[in-house]
């Protein structure tokens, strides 16, 4: 089997989100609501169901540059949410929902899902987690696969910046990132494998589709993968991000970061690696601690503040991000590094009102007005400092 890649001339950009629907008492819903709302969105692109009925997938056309993504969102976001209401719903975007349970939502229509819980059972039926995924057009599959050996290295950085699930069915569990643990339960999600060049893609890829573990690439869920068909790098690290401002600062370094390298790998300049098992370390270090993670730097296991390591990153890719268009987006990864993530603000108001209710209002306005939420002035935030769970009796 052959698989072509579609080359893309320009680092063009496309998004996908996936958008919580919550009632009146901030709830998911557990009825057939995406069903109903496409329906009412029926012939409006940019819209289609996910896994669980709970969940509408939002997704941009093919845009030139981090401005028009967020024009493009802004209009599909305020369609969906004035479609919503009237349907006495509400739209949020976070890596998991604070409260609601697995076991209580509906399944999609959707005959590709009702095949992947038949396949995958459980480590599917308790996917109620919701992510970004960004696509950055590349020039050749052999680009594609050493852009994304390299893109391995920053895993940390972008779901440390994104990381907005520290709660998860009424529970807070001790970290920033639940979302990403969730995920890697599925046997085709998780850490990209190294590959060598396009040709041992493809060889893996027959490997899988003759074993029957998957039917397409569509189902290699990687956190980075190449896109064939569109012709790009896929980021699927992240998780849910409540609003606009900060989506951008995220689909900015994404693109200036993939840029950046695809410029090295063409001048034939040596891209930043790391092994598979520091990788695999720094990932949980940002899962666990977010922004305060040190992450290893190099082979010998010496470590660096992630917020440093994110600062000197930015400053390295603001030549890149002139160039393209967005340096202004880029410089808004600053903006989360001062005032923290979202997992930060959700455990805020927690912390303040004892209520998760009020977490899910607190995101349902990020989403509306695309700004995050400001927080009380002070130096110890809760979210923003290692955290102990939910204990268990006897802790």
């Amino acid at each position: 089997m052959n698989i072509a890649f579609n080359p893309s001339e320009a680092p063009s950009l496309g998004v996908e989100i996936e958008v919580q629907l919550v009632d009146e008492a901030g709830a998911l819903v557990t009825d057939a609501a995406a069903t109903k709302l496409l329906a009412e969105l029926e012939g409006e692109p940019g819209f289609k169901h996910e896994l669980l009925e709970c969940t509408v997938e939002v997704i941009t056309d093919v845009c030139p540059t981090v401005g028009a993504v967020r024009r493009d969102l802004r209009g599909k976001l305020d369609r969906l949410i004035e479609a919503a209401a009237a349907q006495g719903r509400r739209v949020l975007c976070s890596g998991t929902h604070p409260f609601s349970m697995w076991s209580d939502q509906t399944l999609s229509p959707d005959p590709r899902y009702h095949r992947l819980v038949e396949d995958c059972q459980w480590t599917a039926r308790r996917l109620l987690i919701f992510g970004i995924h960004t696509h950055v057009g590349v020039r050749s599959g052999e680009e594609a696969i050493a852009v994304g050996n390299s893109l391995g290295t920053f895993i940390p950085h972008f779901l440390a910046l994104s990381a907005s699930s520290p709660f998860w069915q009424g529970r807070d569990t001790g970290l920033a990132s639940t979302r990403s643990k969730i995920f890697e339960s599925l046997p085709t999600a998780g850490l990209p494998y190294w590959m060598d060049n396009w040709g041992q893609f493809q060889r893996f890829m027959r490997t899988l589709i003759g074993a029957g573990t998957i039917r397409s690439i569509r189902e290699v869920w990687w956190d980075i993968r190449p896109h064939p068909g569109f012709g790009t790098i896929e980021l699927r690290i992240c998780d849910g991000v409540p609003d606009l401002e900060e989506l951008c600062a995220l689909v900015a370094l994404s693109q200036s970061l993939v840029v950046w390298l695809a410029d090295r790998y063409q001048a034939g300049l040596e891209l930043p690696r790391h092994q598979a098992w520091t990788i695999r370390d720094n990932k949980w270090r940002a899962a666990r601690y977010g922004l305060d993670a040190e992450i290893i730097r190099d082979e010998e296991g010496n470590l660096v503040s992630l917020r440093r390591s994110i600062a000197d990153l930015v400053e390295r890719l603001e030549p890149t991000a002139e160039r393209l268009g967005c340096v202004e987006e880029l410089r808004g990864v600053s903006a989360i590094l001062e005032r923290g993530t979202s997992a930060v603000r959700q455990r805020e108001v927690y912390q303040r009102t004892g209520d998760l209710s009020t977490v899910v209002d607190m995101l349902v306005d990020e989403l509306r007005s695309g700004k995050p939420t400001p927080l009380p002035d002070g130096d110890r935030l809760v979210g923003g400092v290692p955290v102990h769970g939910t204990p268990l009796a006897g802790e």
